[in-house]
């Protein structure tokens, strides 16, 4: 299977249309249609887009490996200690202060 068949097969699972799945991606329902019938390659920055937009895995879209959907923080203070690189007990501390505010 292609990119440009793992991106159907992820619109088919999102139950997005063309035109829905463009617009989250700032492109139009063509670009999209072009990019799945392989008439156009898939850059760089549309795969990062779609992986950012709907947490998707970049092993599974370039390649087909692994899941098709990355792990997703359980809450928002799981997120942040992901995006800042925080060990347990730095979360633990930052969660401990909010508590008691």
């Amino acid at each position: 299977m292609t990119e440009n068949e793992r991106i159907f097969e992820l619109r088919k699972t999102l139950n997005l249309t063309l035109e829905k799945f463009g617009e989250r991606l700032g492109v139009t329902k063509v670009a999209i249609s072009n990019i799945e019938n392989g008439k156009r390659s898939v850059t760089e920055q549309m795969k990062k887009a779609i992986c950012r937009e709907f947490n998707v895995s970049i092993a599974w879209l370039e390649e087909g490996l692994g899941d098709m959907f990355t792990n997703l923080p359980e809450t928002l203070l799981d997120e942040l200690a992901n995006e800042y690189n925080l060990n347990d007990v730095l979360r633990e501390r930052i969660f401990s202060r909010l508590i008691l505010r």
